[in-house]
């Protein structure tokens, strides 16, 4: 269920939504096959395509990975837990780093979305919020984005007062700001685009 967790979180919805328009989104905007560029490159329709399809990889995964464990292994029992974090974790690990891409994939927030929502729906709406309010204000994704990631853990431990999740979560979390490294240089440098939507 691991494995399968990782190749549903490496489709590349992003990449596949260019294709179909005869794009390769690699190649235009920030070259990032996540939902910001999509809609940047493609327009709004298809940015909230994306943005849907890559959160619902991770919900599916770490949402559904255990039931499905459990109809098929009845005995695993409360074993599913852990499954639910490894299964979480992996389609995240899959959107991030997508084998049929070379491994060169997206920053994970959406999918991130997808898994704390099932996971932690009070953490998930916490993190969105503060996303919203950051967005708002900075029209800065990026600096949105780096904001629910560092709120995340603190948010998992309040609600849910779960060590293994929060451990797994801050991991999780530490990986989306590196894959973000590039934007807080420019942040820093003051050369970040804010969020311009495209209305096709």
């Amino acid at each position: 269920m691991v494995v399968v967790s990782y190749f549903l979180g490496s489709i590349p919805a992003g990449f596949l939504a260019g294709k179909a328009r005869g794009i390769d989104v690699r190649c235009q905007g920030s070259g990032n096959i996540g939902a910001t560029n999509v809609f940047r490159v493609l327009g709004r329709n298809a940015g909230i395509a994306v943005l849907a399809a890559d959160a619902f990889k991770g919900f599916a995964a770490a949402r559904w990975a255990p039931v499905l464990a459990l109809h098929f292994f009845p005995a695993a029992g409360s074993g599913t837990g852990g499954l639910k974090l490894a299964a979480g974790a992996a389609s995240i690990l899959g959107h991030n780093f997508p084998c049929w891409l070379k491994f060169k994939g997206g920053k994970g927030i959406a999918t991130s979305g997808g898994v704390v929502l099932a996971w932690a729906p009070a953490a998930c709406l916490t993190a969105l919020g503060l996303w919203i309010v950051v967005f708002v204000v900075s029209r800065y994704v990026s600096l949105a984005s780096l904001a629910a990631a560092l709120i995340l853990p603190f948010a998992v431990w309040y609600w849910n007062r779960s060590g293994p999740m929060t451990v797994v979560m801050t991991a999780l979390s530490l990986l989306a700001i590196y894959k973000h490294k590039e934007n807080v240089r420019r942040l820093l440098n003051g050369t970040e685009s804010r969020f311009v939507r495209n209305r096709s």
